[in-house]
């Protein structure tokens, strides 16, 4: 037992060292875009207060925060120190929430606003931020966020369990697990947008509508149709999301306008479909899928194997 704890005291001080010494550099870096920047630009008043506060958030706010946890982390009050990091938490989720209008807001003004244009170019030129412009530094707290869930896992695994200590720990890891996942979450809803946004503008016209509040991206690929009726197979493009499933083909390659577009030919409701492999247990010969809709059976192939099972998959999961 003495053994177990003396390993864990000295792994917890290891941990603990690391998370000081990156808490310091982390620190310099939003330092560096509060000096040069926010409060500079204050100053100045080369950009509205309105313009400013979107740019940059919070950041005020948690750079505080985090030199309070630095000051406790450096006597060593860890406990305090994680209580009083844990009311702040929040912020980071704000953050994230702000950070894809400030990084349209700050292009807009590099674009439109010329004196604020000469002096981003100069700061950035200054040797402190190491060739990094402004826009490499704005993520830095969510990469900060990603970072604090290992360091405190690693601190609470090796903390004796009958303690404060790892109460304030658990709770600590419990926080930062809640906000990561909110903050997980605005990134995969902006990056589902964006799947989405690709996928109506790669289909001629608008009669299909893919930008529908809830529908979620699954993936998308080629397979080809067999038909009923023995005539050759078609080759066609399916986009599988979480509630339809669309089979489109290539426009004419002279077409003036939609030569790279593709053309809707159907749209598949998932809600009363079902789906089965045909064949396709064999690792060399590829498989065929079998979607039955109330009016309609889809005979959907592929040569390769790999392919058909990881449709298979996508495909149930989505109707599930």
């Amino acid at each position: 037992v003495e053994d177990q704890r003396a390993r864990w005291e000295r792994k917890r001080s290891r941990t603990a060292k690391e998370l000081l010494e990156t808490e310091h550099k982390y620190l310099e870096q939003l330092d560096l875009v509060l000096t040069y920047f926010v409060t500079i630009l204050k100053a100045k008043g080369t950009l509205k207060p309105a313009v400013l506060e979107t740019i940059f958030g919070p950041l005020e706010s948690l750079y505080s925060a985090s030199h309070v946890l630095s000051l406790h982390l450096e006597k060593g009050n860890l406990g305090p120190g994680l209580e009083n990091f844990c009311q702040s938490l929040d912020l980071y989720g704000h953050y994230a929430e702000n950070l894809e209008q400030a990084n349209k807001t700050l292009k807009e003004q590099v674009r439109k606003n010329k004196s604020f244009r000469r002096f981003k170019k100069l700061q950035e030129t200054r040797p402190q931020f190491q060739g990094r412009e402004l826009e490499d530094l704005l993520p830095l707290p969510l990469q900060r966020l990603h970072q604090y869930k290992h360091f405190f896992r690693d601190l609470l695994e090796n903390t004796i369990p009958d303690t404060a200590e790892y109460q304030k720990l658990a709770k600590t890891v419990k926080s930062v697990c809640e906000v990561s996942h909110w903050v997980q979450g605005i990134f995969d809803k902006r990056e589902n947008s964006l799947q989405l946004l690709r996928v109506q503008k790669l289909l001629k016209g608008q009669k299909t509508q893919v930008l529908t509040p809830g529908r979620w991206y699954i993936r998308e690929g080629w397979l080809l149709v067999v038909p009923s009726k023995g005539e050759e197979l078609k080759r066609r493009m399916f986009f599988l999301f979480s509630d339809i499933l669309i089979a489109a083909k290539p426009c004419h390659p002279l077409h003036l306008l939609n030569s790279s577009k593709l053309s809707c030919q159907a749209v598949y409701p998932l809600h009363q479909c079902s789906v089965d492999k045909v064949f396709g247990h064999t690792w060399s010969q590829g498989g065929l899928l079998s979607l039955s809709f109330p009016h309609k059976t889809l005979l959907l192939m592929s040569s390769n194997q790999q392919e058909i099972n990881d449709w298979y998959r996508s495909l149930t999961a989505a109707v599930r």
